[in-house]
């Protein structure tokens, strides 16, 4: 069972890494639509082209669900602290076992309708650059399992907390 644990952490750890690179990626794939509709408003040489727009929105989706997805590794997520003051290590792991499953609930709500979604795309192309949607639309399930599978290592990591009361050292 350790060694499965460890095995989880180790590739969590390995699939943000590409993540990270992931985003850094599409942020400066980002600027070249943005940058283009910036300098077409100005200058008269150059023509306002509308596949900016929609380009750049694709890329801010990704970027917002990449994003999520290494914010919940780094446990950098939004969250709101009930008990600031939490002096147990174990209340403390108990406490954010509730926020992980209530996190994981979510995560299953975008498998489930993420998929639907998807498939959605499946049929459509955008209007402006006329790419099919599900480009697109598979970011939301995609999220949903990383959130999934990086909570998993979350849970596993909490109740260890709890059953030992020191800290783990998985990741």
């Amino acid at each position: 069972m350790n060694t499965l644990i460890k095995l989880i952490a180790s590739f969590n750890r390995r699939y943000c890494a590409v993540l990270k690179f992931l985003l850094t990626l599409v942020m400066g794939l980002m600027i070249i639509p943005v940058s283009v509709q910036i300098l077409s408003r100005y200058l008269d040489f150059l023509p306002r082209y509308i596949w900016t727009e929609e380009a750049a929105r694709f890329f801010f989706v990704w970027m917002i669900m990449i994003g999520s997805i290494i914010a919940v590794r780094e446990g950098a997520h939004f969250d709101v602290d009930l008990f600031p003051n939490v002096k147990s290590v174990r209340i403390e792991s108990f406490l954010r076992i509730i926020v992980h499953v209530l996190m994981l609930l979510l995560a299953l709500v975008f498998i489930r309708f993420g998929y639907d979604f998807a498939r959605t795309g499946y049929v459509q192309s955008s209007e402006m650059i006329g790419i099919n949607m599900l480009s697109l639309y598979i970011a939301f399930p995609m999220a949903g399992f990383s959130w999934f599978m990086l909570l998993l290592e979350k849970l596993i990591e909490d109740f260890i907390v709890l059953k030992t009361g020191k800290p783990s050292k998985l990741t």
